[in-house]
């Protein structure tokens, strides 16, 4: 259970707006253990979807402080992430696991006031199915 807990926070982490890489964690723990793949799939999705909600909320709160130096996000990075949103709609969501422009993208969700039912999902759906074809992918070698 503390496998999967440590697999959880990792992939929480890495969703906001920290450093982190859950999908190391995700293969070693794919490598090193006799855990059901689809457990771990389903704790790195769990803790990489909560992060992303917790982006979200952030951005429903402190978009107006956009401008400020502690904001959590380059300005650069954020008018790009807003750019994607408004140039791909919700749609851009199932992106949300993209290094660089998908940490972002969640808070710019949030900033936007996307219906947090619909953030949900596609977030979900996105976030499972890069873990899925991780763990596909190394059940393949």
């Amino acid at each position: 259970m503390g496998l999967l807990f440590g697999l959880f926070a990792s992939a929480f982490l890495s969703a906001t707006l920290l450093p982190g890489s859950s999908e190391a964690a995700l293969v070693a723990l794919l490598a090193g253990t006799a855990l059901p793949p689809w457990w771990l799939v389903a704790a790195a999705t769990a803790g990489n979807v909560l992060g992303s909600v917790v982006n979200y909320g952030i951005g429903r709160g402190v978009e107006r402080f956009r401008d400020r130096s502690w904001f959590p996000v380059a300005p650069r990075r954020y008018e790009q992430a807003v750019g994607w949103y408004r140039r791909f709609g919700r749609w851009s969501l199932l992106c949300s696991w993209v290094p660089v422009v998908g940490d972002p993208l969640t808070l710019v969700a949030g900033a936007l006031r996307e219906d947090w039912r619909v953030f949900l999902v596609l977030v979900t759906l996105g976030k499972a199915a890069r873990y899925g074809a991780i763990a596909g992918a190394f059940a393949a070698l």
